[in-house]
């Protein structure tokens, strides 16, 4: 699947019609599904979906990636769904905070058992990479080149890993932003070594999911949250935002953005 359907339209300019089309992207049901059940369901870009599942199961804390097995994308007429299977200990405690739900694209934290799940302990962060202004601005710039769904459509997120001296080594799109993180996470794994960039703001669980991954600096193009910045401050990651063109603003562990050696903190 592409993620994107033409769709017949009328385009109005100066007072007249004509007939058009114009690229859509496709949001569909994703039925996550761990050793026979379903744990999620989410609204999402069918695209690149043994990444979003992959990616998932690592942000959610389900277990790690390598312990998910190939997974089986199975269409249906109704949705899809992304079969994997765990070691019989992690489905266990995976039973203990099951999830059971139909999320829109713009929640990240829906279905969660209670208000204590919200706020979840996350890894220590290594000390990991070290990026510079031209780093980030390098980042940011190709994530915004990588949107080849959103060049078509104008309407899906992007999230990608950019590491030092290699570039951006992944990039993934969704309608949703959480499941392009998720994407891009179940793609390369560990993020230790390089930098989160986003297309979106920057919510708690955004922060969240790229912890779990390991990823000690975060850039987005957009504002964070004031939980975000807590949590990323609690967790010891650099979170930087409203990266465009040469400006941006790091909240949190500035000693992560260097230039020519020296910290700019």
């Amino acid at each position: 699947m592409t993620g994107a359907r033409a769709t017949n339209t009328r385009i109005v300019r100066d007072g007249r019609a004509v007939a058009g089309t114009r690229a859509l992207p496709e949001e569909v049901p994703v039925a996550l599904v761990y050793n026979g059940t379903t744990q999620a369901v989410m609204m999402a870009t069918p695209a690149d979906l043994a990444d979003f599942g992959r990616g998932f199961t690592v942000t959610e804390g389900l277990a790690r990636r390598d312990e998910v097995d190939a997974p089986e994308v199975v269409t249906h007429e109704t949705g899809i769904e992304v079969r994997m299977w765990l070691p019989e200990d992690r489905a266990a405690a995976m039973s203990a905070r099951r999830r059971a739900m139909t999320g829109p694209v713009g929640c990240g934290l829906c279905g969660v058992d209670s208000l204590d799940q919200v706020i979840r302990d996350l890894p220590a962060l290594p000390a990991g990479a070290k990026v510079t202004p031209s780093d980030i601005a390098r980042a940011m710039s190709g994530l915004r080149a990588g949107q080849g769904l959103h060049d078509r459509t104008r309407a899906v997120h992007g999230a990608g890993l950019y590491v030092p001296g290699q570039g951006l080594v992944a990039v993934r799109e969704d309608v949703g932003r959480h499941n392009a993180l998720d994407k891009v996470i179940g793609a390369v794994g560990d993020c230790s070594a390089g930098m989160i960039v986003l297309t979106s703001r920057v919510s708690v669980e955004m922060v969240q999911k790229s912890a779990m991954a390991g990823a000690g600096v975060i850039a987005a193009v957009s504002a964070p949250t004031t939980l975000a910045v807590r949590t990323a401050q609690e967790a010891g990651q650099t979170l930087i935002a409203l990266a465009r063109d040469d400006t941006f603003e790091i909240f949190t562990h500035a000693s992560r953005v260097t230039e020519e050696g020296e910290d700019v903190a």
